[in-house]
């Protein structure tokens, strides 16, 4: 149990695995996976681990999923890329806009890596991961057979898919196929964004406004362990928005085609105050209160009590209660986010 675990995530989390397996093919994923079940160990699939907080050791093998490779095939009015599990996402946004191929630059300077894009189903400043999937390759683990699930197949939803729930622990993703349109519409809802022309706007400029933001927002990892957004932005009734913005009418809010709406997670906490907080190593950041950080050399025990806290907070004072985006693992596998922190 002394292979380290603190270099496979964001976090910075010092917590051990009893072994970690790199896959540089499916065939290595499946191989290390089956040799680990038929040993009765716990299995973890990892991209880059910048979604994850390791709350124990883990007791069985962790495998670190590097399969690469971009292809692209161009037609009429579309290109479609196909792009192996292991690829780092940003350096996906950058190939794509240096090759003229827009539609990912509002996903710019997500962390993690393109296999764990359909899980989370990643979104930023207006653009969700299901706006250009196309398809997600995955195997099934247990016998190796090969599956390529449409874009409605992997039912996605607010940072959710079918991954989290019917297939989770039993299929690996191992590519993912993406669509970009040539017809190029610029997605300016959100943010700086919103001050660009969108008469005149490039590509370009929409992803150096999002790097812009991100960064004078956000943490870097290597100074700052952190996992991104450590909350998810609720989304509660158009009844209960009502009342809340009865109260805060300045609140930021996002109708729903369902008729709900969505909240500013970060904007909840920062009205209670609690950018700065901290309980032992781990605190609120400064500048954007919707992310945790390793302040120093903190344990997750002091992550899960500030996530605990925050929600707390948060709940007396709005009664919407956060649930974490970051997925919570446990001596064998991935547990229960909200029980933890509630």
């Amino acid at each position: 149990m002394n292979h380290s675990l603190k270099p496979w995530n964001t976090f910075g989390i010092q917590r051990n695995a009893k072994n970690i397996v790199r896959a540089d093919t499916a065939q290595q994923l499946l191989d290390a996976w089956q040799s680990a079940t038929e040993n009765n160990e716990p299995v973890l699939i990892l991209g880059e681990g910048s979604n994850v907080l390791f709350l124990e050791d883990f007791s069985g093998t962790v495998i670190v999923n590097r399969i690469m490779g971009i292809d692209v095939e161009e037609r009429a009015d579309t290109w479609h890329v196909h792009v192996g599990a292991g690829e780092n996402w940003h350096h996906l946004v950058q190939f794509t806009l240096e090759k003229g191929m827009p539609g990912l630059e509002n996903l710019a300077l997500i962390p993690g890596c393109a296999g764990s894009s359909p899980i989370q189903n990643i979104g930023a400043y207006g653009i969700e991961l299901k706006h250009v999937c196309e398809y997600v390759d995955c195997i099934e683990l247990a016998t190796g057979t090969a599956k390529r699930l449409t874009a409605e197949q992997c039912r996605f939803g607010y940072r959710d898919s079918i991954f989290k729930h019917e297939y989770q622990g039993c299929y690996a993703i191992v590519a993912v196929g993406l669509r970009l349109s040539k017809n190029w519409q610029p997605v300016l809802t959100y943010g700086d964004l919103t001050r660009l022309d969108p008469a005149t706007v490039t590509p370009r400029d929409v992803f150096d406004s999002v790097c812009h933001m991100r960064m004078t927002k956000l943490p870097d990892p290597k100074i700052n362990g952190n996992a991104g957004s450590f909350f998810k932005n609720p989304v509660i009734s158009s009844e209960n928005a009502k009342v809340l913005l009865g109260g805060w009418p300045t609140a930021p809010h996002y109708p729903q085609v369902d008729g709900s709406v969505k909240l500013a997670a970060g904007w909840l906490i920062d009205q209670c105050q609690l950018k700065g907080t901290s309980v032992g190593g781990a605190a609120v950041h400064q500048q954007q209160a919707l992310v945790l950080i390793n302040q120093c050399d903190a344990t997750s025990d002091d992550v899960v009590q500030l996530a605990h806290d925050i929600r707390q907070r948060v709940g007396e004072k709005f009664n919407v209660w956060l649930e974490p985006e970051v997925r919570f693992i446990g001596r064998t596998g991935e547990v229960n986010a909200v029980e933890a922190i509630a």
